[in-house]
């Protein structure tokens, strides 16, 4: 397994470009895709891209916000200490790598923006305490974990067709999550799936210390409000660094978090980064400390502003063209009631790796795959959470999601994707698997 991780790994430092350039030769091979398949001219191909160029401006906004939000919180002073007390549990590069799929997994499970970025700060940490521990692959842990996304609480599409009035209600009517993230196959899913990837990843560790790569402690340094004489600040500069104005707004935003909660709101990507901003004022209390942290915050967030309205152009592409049907129409054809899950699986994940939003991606599939579904007698829960669970499994292959890993860990694409292809693996085997059973059990 350490040889086949290794392999990969050279491979990735080897071939692998940069996240942008992969966000282009995405663009370039969903035009020609379009340009063979999808029947559409050379201008209705372009026109495609541009309309759809700023179609994740919302989310793209969103996760800008939760890794900035994530990071002011983790930077807090008390945050900080629980992550370090965390932090100091692994005492081996092995259970190092465990330790922060786990912390990802189950984090991520719950929400998927909060694990992402809790993971990831809390991986940076083991590897500062756990200095032989090779500091890639933990990285690369942390988002693995990651991977059990599409079976948690956050899950965008199981979400959406529990929700009364969604776009298929009429085709499939609202199933519960009791039938979705919470049916018995898919909860033994996450369970299996958190507990043994962990040791699956720690098995991945070199072996010779000499192909160990070590953090460089400089990257989890804390970041520090200038100095100020004391005797000869201003009233401005008092203000600024008072307590008053921190506690106050996060004060007032807590308070408004609970009333929401207990008028029937929902925990989404708004009301988390809502939380974590709020968290942040009131933990940090100093304006002037808050925002010395929010200088180093934006630092980690270019790629996404960046590159996300690439993937929302492919996005234009895939919708506009036709291809995304297409490619359904394919695992349609031989699919029954029993392997409509699984080929939705594989096809979710397929079509994830060009439109790297699930609720995007539902929003084109799901009428295909439901139609399919009552055609074959198939479950439409089963369907819905089967798409959810391919479109989580292939977002180790494609960059969009690691941005803000890569951002955050201060490290290369090259550098963790080697082992993030193992946990694709891994995953398309458990994941498959569990998916046919689930096929079974639900026709």
């Amino acid at each position: 397994m350490v040889a086949l991780a290794e392999f990969f790994s050279r491979l990735a430092r080897r071939y692998l470009p940069d996240p942008l350039v992969i966000a282009i030769l995405l663009t370039v091979a969903s035009i020609v895709l379009a340009l063979i398949f999808g029947r559409s001219s050379p201008l209705d191909v372009i026109t495609y891209w541009g309309e759809g160029f700023w179609g994740l401006l919302e989310f793209g906004m969103q996760v800008v916000l939760i890794i900035l939000t994530g990071y002011l919180l983790a930077s807090t002073p008390a945050a900080d200490r629980i992550l370090d007390r965390l932090a100091s549990i692994p005492t081996s590069p092995k259970t190092a790598v465990a330790m922060a799929v786990f912390v990802t997994g189950v984090a991520s499970w719950f929400q998927w923006g909060f694990g992402l970025i809790v993971g990831t700060l809390i991986a940076q940490k083991i590897a500062v305490n756990v200095r032989d521990a090779h500091y890639p692959l933990v990285i690369a842990g942390a988002y693995g974990g990651f991977v059990i996304y599409g079976a948690g609480m956050s899950a965008t599409i199981p979400l959406t067709v529990a929700t009364p009035g969604h776009f298929l209600e009429e085709q499939m009517g609202i199933e519960t999550l009791s039938e979705t993230i919470f049916h018995p196959v898919v909860l033994a899913l996450s369970i299996f799936t958190i507990v043994t990837l962990p040791f699956f990843m720690a098995m991945l560790h070199p072996k010779d210390p000499a192909k160990v790569i070590p953090i460089d402690p400089e990257t989890v340094r804390p970041p520090e409000e200038p100095p100020v004489d004391p005797e000869s600040m201003g009233l401005g500069q008092r203000l600024n660094r008072h307590w008053f104005g921190g506690v106050v707004t996060g004060t007032l935003g807590l308070i408004y978090s609970v009333i929401y909660f207990f008028d029937g709101g929902q925990l989404n990507l708004n009301s988390v980064n809502f939380i974590f901003l709020m968290l942040a004022f009131l933990l940090f209390a100093r304006p002037s400390r808050f925002l010395a942290a929010m200088a180093e915050g934006v630092k980690t967030v270019g790629g996404v502003i960046v590159q996300y309205p690439f993937y929302a152009g492919i996005m234009g592409i895939m919708t506009g063209s036709g291809l995304v049907v297409m490619f359904s129409d394919l695992f349609v054809q031989v699919s029954d009631e029993n392997t409509l899950p699984l080929w939705t699986f594989l096809s979710a994940g397929l079509i994830n790796v060009l439109i790297p939003s699930g609720g995007g991606q539902w929003a084109i599939q799901g009428p295909v795959m439901i139609e399919a579904a009552n055609a074959v007698g198939a479950s439409g829960a089963a369907t819905a959470v089967a798409a959810s669970i391919g479109d989580g499994w292939t977002n180790m292959l494609t960059p969009m999601f690691l941005l803000p890993v890569l951002a955050i860990s201060k490290l290369k694409l090259q550098d963790v994707m080697g082992y993030v292809i193992m946990v694709l693996f891994y995953a398309a085997v458990v994941m498959g698997v569990a998916m046919l059973i689930l096929g079974f059990m639900t026709s």
